[in-house]
């Protein structure tokens, strides 16, 4: 046969097989992952420590190609005794979600190795393990404690969590054990940012891009609350994470899975993961979703159960008064506050049932928005103490409820001593609203920026900047005198190593630097209009881009030497910029 020809004939039969294959029916017991997701095996940046006898550890610094061979002369060998373990903990650089790979060169003794693998967002976290007397390092949610087999002139990949660090010890005794490479395997969305924030403080900057990274690894297959715990999707915890996936990667499916995942799993008479404040918060996550993007189809999915959730909250007052008789949160270090969970909840009530107006009104249901706007009107009447409490005095200002420089007072007098990891964004926001933009960019780079110093690579579940002052880095072993901020602090669920150090509800600058200081905001749905308002306080310059439905609005801002703003905006075509 000519080669031409059985060239072409060949070509045509791989494409027959190829489309009988695809023709077949999909078998509903087989789920295959999102083909968004990737891999990337990291390199340890440095050892932290290690202990026992391993030679030429150094080698472990160096890059891995990806397959062992029969000649490798550049290795790590571990060798333990009954009396003393040969370990090393090793710092990927910066916190990941996934797991790592060992491979072990030829060797005399062909046998698989045991070695017990312990990884951690901290240092402390790595060297510490789950039978420890007395510890609070745990397995729940992701197992980060495990004994491991590595099979001689072979390749394993183990783990499945959240961390930056990895101790790897050797458990079999007297025998050498030639480790070629210890690689982290990063798991995450490959999407781009399209969201963007840049001024002339670099600390700010760090900030920005902190929180952006942080809510980036917690959209896994759905958007979690933590990559080690809690890998839970809370409704409540997605309000700042949903904002700041709006402003970094715009519109993409892994909010509107979250956010229905729950809708279908929660029965419209009980609240969202038992928590009547996040049946508010996901009315609320819709008003925003709808705002941002103009989705008249999705909305209308979400008509009966918002019809009948509405109904539920409003069930639910008393009066001028909001009377939930359980699941009654606003964030943990007000837990044990009755009277700041009231005012909170009063401030959400009225936001959710204000939302609900809106909805009811995009979608045409005239009865439900003049009851929602009714109850909402008679809530309005009833303002709680705030006690004296930020987070409490934030809620009601953004509502309209409190005196906005009452409330930014309030705000600035507590400082970064009453500022939260969740709650901390809607401090700024009311910052905002009284227009003290330049307190609020203080605020985080006193709280978040803090973090940044002891070493986080992500944004933690909760931090006490109380305990911060004397704290040591979490990328090194405390030392003595100083605080170990992970495994002496937290309280609630986050007691001590249970401490999540990659908490999505904790990227809250990230949304409100792009959405103040580069002032961009929606006026209508989809973004058919826009308002670019800056407020660049002490800054010189700041400039960024800003994901929409219709393309990326480009912006940059300078301050002249009058104090003056001048502005350069790109706007793609359809939106209308308007004052």
């Amino acid at each position: 046969m000519n080669p031409m020809k059985r060239f072409f004939v060949l070509a045509l039969s791989a494409l027959a097989l190829v489309q009988a294959v695809s023709a077949q029916p999909a078998d509903p017991k087989v789920q295959r992952k999102e083909t968004e997701f990737v891999n990337d095996y990291i390199t340890p940046t440095r050892i932290v420590c290690s202990s026992g006898s391993i030679k030429g550890q150094e080698n472990l610094l160096n890059p891995y190609v990806g397959q062992v061979s029969t000649s490798e002369p550049k290795v790590t060998v571990f060798r333990s005794t009954a009396d003393k373990k040969s370990s090393i903990l090793l710092d990927f650089g910066k916190e990941i979600q996934g797991g790592i790979q060992i491979v072990q060169a030829i060797a005399g003794n062909q046998k698989a190795v045991r070695f017990r693998l312990c990884l951690g967002e901290s240092v402390s976290e790595a060297l510490s393990s789950v039978d420890e007397k007395g510890t609070t390092a745990t397995n729940e949610h992701s197992v980060r404690d495990f004994e491991i087999s590595v099979p001689w002139l072979g390749a394993v990949e183990y783990g499945n969590s959240g961390f930056r660090f990895a101790r790897l010890d050797l458990l079999d005794c007297d025998i050498d054990v030639p480790i070629l490479a210890v690689r982290a395997i990063a798991r995450y969305r490959d999407i781009p940012y399209l969201g963007s924030f840049k001024c002339n403080d670099d600390r700010l900057n760090q900030i920005w891009q902190t929180g952006a990274y942080t809510v980036h690894l917690n959209m896994q297959d759905y958007l979690w609350d933590g990559i080690k715990r809690d890998r839970l999707v809370w409704i409540g915890d997605m309000h700042p994470e949903v904002m700041a996936v709006n402003t970094v990667f715009g519109n993409h499916k892994v909010v509107q899975k979250s956010l229905d995942y729950v809708r279908d799993g929660t029965p419209v008479s009980s609240w969202m993961n038992g928590i009547c404040s996040y049946s508010l918060w996901w009315i609320i996550i819709h008003h925003h979703l709808y705002e941002w993007y103009g989705d008249k189809a999705y909305l209308k999915e979400q008509q009966a159960y918002l019809t009948d959730l509405l109904h539920n909250v409003m069930k639910n007052m008393d009066g001028t008064k909001e009377a939930y008789s359980a699941g009654r949160f606003i964030d943990w270090p007000s837990n044990d506050k009755p009277a700041v969970i009231h005012a909170g909840l009063q401030a959400l009530s009225v936001r959710a049932l204000e939302a609900g107006a809106d909805m009811a009104g995009w979608l045409g249901d005239k009865a439900l928005q003049k009851e929602c706007k009714m109850v909402a009107k008679r809530l309005r009447k009833y303002v709680p103490d705030n006690m004296g409490n930020s987070q409490a005095a934030a809620l009601l200002s953004i509502q309209g409820m409190l005196d906005a420089k009452k409330a930014s007072k309030i705000i600035i007098d507590n400082g970064a001593d009453q500022c939260t990891s969740f709650m901390g964004y809607y401090l700024l926001e009311a910052l905002a609203k009284s227009g003290d933009y330049q307190a609020a960019m203080d605020l985080i780079s006193e709280y978040w920026g803090r973090m940044l110093d002891l070493g986080a690579t992500t944004f933690w579940e909760d931090f006490n900047y109380v305990n911060a002052k004397n704290a040591g880095r979490i990328d090194e072993i405390v030392p003595e005198g100083k605080f170990d901020i992970h495994a002496d602090g937290g309280a609630y669920c986050y007691v001590g190593l249970r401490h999540s150090f990659c908490h999505g509800w904790a990227s809250g600058p990230t949304t409100w630097l792009s959405r103040h200081v580069l002032g961009i905001e929606p006026v209508e749905a989809g973004f058919a209009k826009v308002r670019i308002e800056p407020h660049l306080g002490n800054l010189t310059w700041a400039e960024g881009t800003f994901p929409t439905p219709k393309g990326v609005i480009k912006v940059s801002h300078k301050k002249g030497a009058d104090g003056k703003v001048v502005s350069t905006v790109e706007v793609p075509e359809g939106i209308e910029v308007v004052k």
